[in-house]
Parts: C-alpha cells; structure tokens; sequence
C-alpha cells in the first residue's frame, strides 16, 4: 500500500511539473508571437512613411522631367523651325525612350540623362536599397494635358508594388501622380516660328483683370510687354507647341505688337492684332480701330468689346 501512494504522489508532481512546463511554452509563445506582430507592426508603420515620400519624391521627379522635355521640344521649334506634331506622343517617346523624333543631339542627351522612366526606376531603388525595401513601378500610362490656362500637367498611373525584402509587408495597387509646370517658363511657339525666333515672348500671363477704354495705359502696357490673357476662343499652350490655333476652354492669346515686329526687320500685315487671328493665314475678319491705339492696333467685334469695355 504504501509503494502505491508514493507512485500516486509521484505521479500527481509529475502532472504538475508537465502543467507548469506547458503554461511556460505557452507564455513563451505568446510573447513569441507578439514580439513578431510588434515588429510587423513597426515595419508597416515605417514601410507607410516610405510609401508616402516615395509618392511625394515620384510627383518632383515628374515636374524635373516634365520641365525639360518642353524645355526641349521648345529648342527643336527654335533649331528646326518646325512645331511638334503630335505632343503627347512625342512627350512619351522622350520619357520611355530617351528621344524626339527618333534622335537627339549631344546637348539634348545631356539634358535628358536622368529624367526618363527607366532613370526614376534605377533612381527610386537605389534608395529603397537603403532601407531594405524594393520598388517595382510596371504597365506606366503618360498622358499630358493643358489643365488650366497657365499650368501643363503630366499625369502618370502605373501599377506600384512595394515590397518588404523580408516580406514582412508589401504594397500593391494603382498609383496616379501629377506634376503642374507654369508655362510662363517657356516662349510662345507661335512667336518663335512665324518671326524666325528674332521675337520669343514668355507666356506671361497679364497683370490686369480687365481693361478701360477711359485709360488706355493698362491696354499699352499689356501690348507693350506682349502679356497674355485667358480666353477660351485662342489656342491653349500645348496646341502652340503643335502650330494648332483652333479654340480651347483653356487658351490663352495675346496682342501682337507689329510696330516690334516692323523694328525686327519682319514683314507685317494689315489685320487683326489677335494673335492667333495674326498668324493665322484664313482668318481676316472684320476690324474696328481702338481709340488712343496706335492706327496699325486693329480687333475684331469680339475682342474690340474684351479689350476695350
């Protein structure tokens, strides 16, 4: 009898040990567990942060390339006296290619080193290297377009995965970014082309919201500094760039200074001082001299009551 109670009592402490060695594994799991789920947790919160600058950094490199692509197609009107024929093709050619038109020079190369997609790619990984987080920006669609009078905008939507190294956490989805470039850094194409480059106005966009026929300062300094108005019956900026003077909800114009023009050694004409009713040549409307204006400052019916209420 007494044997069995020993075996009894041993065997009682040896389930009490097994208990207390499970309860133990189980703390240990537990902590275990949660350590992990509190590193995933950081590296999410971090991997965030990374997403949000990686878009904000995205949206910098689309306005530096963005600039100097216009920069370029405006040196390739200047050099070749010839407009771009279709912008938003010849803007994703340069961007996924590297060229305009097929080629580019020695200078135009430099200028296009580092602003191409492939460059953005290599230059986002690089530092995504640094963190050990890897990028992959894939199915990228261009587009450009005239977003308001006095902004281009290219809006690039490309299907972004960030992903962990460690796969502790990733990222997938469809991604949109925009960057806004003034066009008041660049000359009217218009210009450049029909006076041989000898006169290149900036789009600046005029200072006066409106002008007085009682006081015709505001209109001569307007013509006099070639200012630029909005109006939805002119030519936006990117139609310019393609020689297209057709009307848009976003088109800008200004007055052509011809006594400039005649001082610059080119011919000029006796017609509507729109411009792109100037340079246009079928268009010949009807026009009204404006008092106080020199004899050759003419418009038409509309513009004659913008220009002078």
């Amino acid at each position: 009898m007494v044997l069995k109670k020993i075996n009894k009592r041993g065997m009682f402490f040896t389930l009490i040990a097994i208990a207390l060695l499970s309860l133990l594994m189980i703390s240990v799991t537990i902590y275990s567990v949660a350590n992990e789920r509190e590193n995933v947790n950081k590296r999410v919160e971090s991997m965030n942060k990374y997403v949000f600058s990686l878009e904000e950094d995205l949206s910098r490199k689309l306005f530096i390339s963005e600039f100097r692509i216009l920069f370029l197609f405006e040196k390739r009107i200047t050099e070749n006296g010839q407009y771009i024929s279709d912008v938003n093709a010849t803007f994703n050619e340069a961007f996924f290619e590297g060229t305009i038109g097929g080629y580019v020079d020695e200078d135009e190369e430099i200028l296009i080193q580092g602003i191409l997609f492939s460059d953005i790619i290599d230059d986002v990984n690089e530092g995504a290297s640094k963190i050990n987080v890897k990028v992959n920006l894939s199915n990228p669609v261009l587009t450009v377009s005239q977003v308001d009078p006095w902004n281009v905008r290219i809006t690039l939507v490309v299907d972004m995965l960030v992903e962990d190294i460690g796969k502790l956490a990733k990222w997938n989805r469809t991604a949109t970014f925009n960057a806004d470039v003034p066009i008041n850094h660049f000359s009217d194409p218009i210009y450049i082309i029909n006076t041989g480059g000898l006169i290149s106005p900036k789009v600046n966009q005029t200072p006066y919201a409106s002008f007085d026929n009682s006081n015709i300062s505001n209109l001569t300094n307007h013509v006099n500094n070639f200012y630029y108005f909005a109006n939805p019956d002119a030519p936006n900026f990117l139609n310019r760039l393609e020689g297209n003077l057709s009307a848009d909800p976003n088109g800008v114009e200004s007055l052509v200074n011809i006594q400039e023009l005649f001082d610059n050694g080119i011919s000029v004409f006796d017609k509507d001082v729109v411009d792109h009713i100037y340079f246009n040549s079928s268009a010949n409307p009807p026009t009204n001299l404006v008092p106080g204006m020199p004899t050759w400052f003419k418009l038409d019916d509309d513009h004659y009551v913008l220009y002078n209420s």
